[in-house]
C-alpha cells in the first residue's frame, strides 16, 4: 500500500512517515517547497498517486487566525477542497485532519461525530469549511477529527512547558478551564495507518483517551520534568488572548473503537512517551 503524506515534514507529517516505515508501507512525503497544496494547478501537475492521500498539512496558528483569516482559511478551507476533488476524479481515498475546534465546547459531554458543529473561531470557522468541502466532492473520504497535538517535530505546549520550566524557577500560569484530550502524534500516527488498511468512510474522532485542563496537563508535565515547580491556574478570561477557546471540546472516540476494535493510550501514556522519544534526541 502506497501512502501520499501531505504536510510531511510537520509535526504530525513526520510521525506519520515513520508510522508507515515501520508498518511496512511505502510513504511518499510532500511539503513545502516542493508541493504547495494552495496552488489547484500545481496540485493537478504533482500531486503523486497512491492508495490514499492524507493530508497533514493546516494552518495551526489559532491566535494568528483571527487576523490572517485569508491564509487560514486558504489552507484550512480551500487547499481541503482542492484536494478533494483531484483525489474524487482519480478514484483515489482522502484522508483529512480536522479538529475539536470546530465545536463551540458548551456541551460538557464528549462530542459524537453527529453533534452540530458552532466554531467560535476563525481557526474552528476555516476547519469546518474545510470539512464541508470535502464532502460536496463527492469521493471516498475519511475526516479525522482530533486534539491538542504534541509531538517532538514540532512546536507543542509540552515543549513549551518544559522549555519554560528549565530555564526558570518563576511560576507558571496555565489555563484550567479549558478540557481536552491530549493527543501525542506518535499515537495518532498509528492509528492514521490503522485506518488507512479499512474500507470505512466518514467522519471518525480520534484522541488519546481521558481527557484534561491544560493547567492539570502542565502539572503532570512538571512532575516529570521539574517537581518543585510552581504552576498557577488561571482562567481564559485572565490570560485575553486573540482567539477564544471552547471550554470543554473532549471528543467521543467510540466510533474509531467500533472501526478498529482498538482505543489509543491515555494522553499520560502519549507524555510519557513524547519524553522519552525527546529525551533520546537531546
Amino acid at each position: 500500500m502506497k501512502l501520499v503524506i501531505l504536510g510531511a515534514k510537520g509535526m504530525l507529517g513526520t510521525d506519520l512517515v515513520r508510522a508507515c516505515e515501520r508498518s511496512g508501507l511505502e510513504a511518499v512525503g510532500r511539503d513545502l517547497p516542493e508541493l504547495d497544496i494552495t496552488e489547484p494547478k500545481q496540485l493537478e501537475r504533482e500531486l503523486p498517486s497512491g492508495d490514499w492521500v492524507i493530508n497533514c498539512a493546516a494552518y495551526t496558528r489559532v491566535d494568528d487566525a483571527e487576523r490572517e483569516r485569508d491564509q487560514a482559511f486558504a489552507l484550512n478551507a480551500e487547499a481541503p477542497r482542492y484536494l478533494a476533488g483531484i483525489c474524487a476524479g482519480r478514484g483515489t481515498p482522502f484522508m483529512h485532519i480536522s479538529t475539536d475546534y470546530i465545536f463551540d465546547g458548551s456541551a460538557g459531554t464528549p462530542y459524537r461525530e453527529n453533534a452540530r458543529p458552532n466554531p467560535i473561531n476563525v481557526y474552528g470557522a476555516g476547519k469546518l469549511a474545510g470539512e464541508k468541502a470535502i464532502r460536496a466532492q463527492g469521493g471516498h473520504y475519511i475526516i479525522v477529527r482530533t486534539q491538542s497535538l504534541f509531538g517532538v517535530h514540532g512546536p507543542n505546549f509540552v515543549k513549551t512547558i518544559a522549555g519554560k520550566l528549565r530555564e526558570s524557577d518563576a511560576p507558571l500560569r496555565v489555563v484550567n478551564d479549558q478540557v481536552s484530550a491530549p493527543t501525542w502524534t506518535g499515537h495518532l500516527a498509528e492509528a492514521l495507518v490503522k485506518l488507512a488498511r479499512l474500507k470505512q468512510k466518514g467522519v471518525v474522532h480520534v484522541t488519546a483517551s481521558g481527557f484534561c485542563s491544560w493547567y492539570d496537563f502542565a502539572c503532570a508535565i512538571a512532575d516529570r520534568v521539574k517537581p518543585d515547580a510552581r504552576i498557577e491556574p488561571v482562567s481564559s478570561d485572565e490570560m485575553k488572548r486573540p482567539a477564544a477557546r471552547p471550554p470543554f471540546s473532549v471528543l467521543d472516540n467510540s466510533r474509531f473503537l467500533s472501526w478498529t476494535g482498538e482505543a489509543l493510550p491515555s494522553w499520560e501514556e502519549g507524555l510519557e512517551a513524547y519524553l522519552k522519544e525527546e529525551g533520546a534526541l537531546l
